[in-house]
């Protein structure tokens, strides 16, 4: 089988739990480290699927590695190669396909509860899920491209989540583990504490304290999605 081919835009936002997830089903995975300098591979078909993870960037920056990683998107979508987004990396899929990333109306940091939408496609994704708490840190928004269907939605940002197909954008974050929330909490102090009169943006204390409830519930619906996505994979 191609590996999957999982796109890292800053050290600290690696693949977290979906690495732990794919390596459980044997399905292999090749870590593209743009912030490490790693080019942008020229085509898709050396690979099953692509993954974006998250970044501090914005996809509106005028960064070197942006055009080429919106061309690849394209590329893998009309080719039927699966991709599957979170937080930049769902911006970046959604500006590829015609969509456009904005400032989001207030900064979302935290846990906060995200609604799945009450359609066919979000069931799918979904099963039995309706609601959880995902976690956030995004000030920006997407919105859908032509054809893509509404999967999530959150008291602070309508769209958290959109599919067409076999591909999957989300404006959360599900693939988080313990380690990496204390980090982000570390490396997003001053951001913390800019936002804080918010109430859309959490204490790092409040994170924290929250993992060991929150985490199980996420790695659940994480497992629901990342096992829905891989039945689409070019095997």
């Amino acid at each position: 089988m191609k590996p999957i081919a999982i796109f890292r835009h800053a050290a600290a936002e690696g693949p977290g739990y979906l690495a732990e997830f794919l390596d459980t089903q044997q399905i292999p995975w090749r870590l593209i480290a743009i912030d490490a300098g790693n080019a942008v591979p020229r085509s898709a078909e050396a690979y099953s699927g692509l993954v974006f993870m998250g970044g501090p960037m914005s996809v509106n920056d005028d960064l070197p590695w942006i055009p080429p990683v919106l061309a690849l998107i394209r590329e893998a979508v009309a080719t039927d190669i699966p991709v599957l987004g979170h937080c930049l990396g769902g911006q970046l899929i959604s500006k590829a396909l015609g969509g456009t990333v904005s400032r989001n109306p207030v900064k979302e940091i935290g846990w906060g509860e995200v609604a799945v939408t009450d359609n066919d496609s979000a069931r799918n994704w979904f099963g039995a899920v309706r609601n959880f708490q995902a976690f956030h840190w995004h000030g920006e928004t997407f919105s859908l491209p032509q054809g893509a269907v509404h999967l999530l939605s959150s008291a602070y940002c309508t769209n958290q989540a959109w599919a067409i197909g076999k591909h999957l954008a989300l404006q959360c974050h599900v693939e988080m583990t313990a380690g990496m929330i204390v980090s982000w909490c570390e490396i997003g102090a001053d951001e913390i504490a800019a936002g804080s009169p918010s109430p859309a943006v959490q204490s790092a204390s409040a994170m924290q304290r929250q993992m060991a409830g929150e985490l199980p519930r996420l790695r659940e619906v994480a497992t629901q999605l990342y096992t829905k996505w891989i039945a689409g994979l070019q095997r």
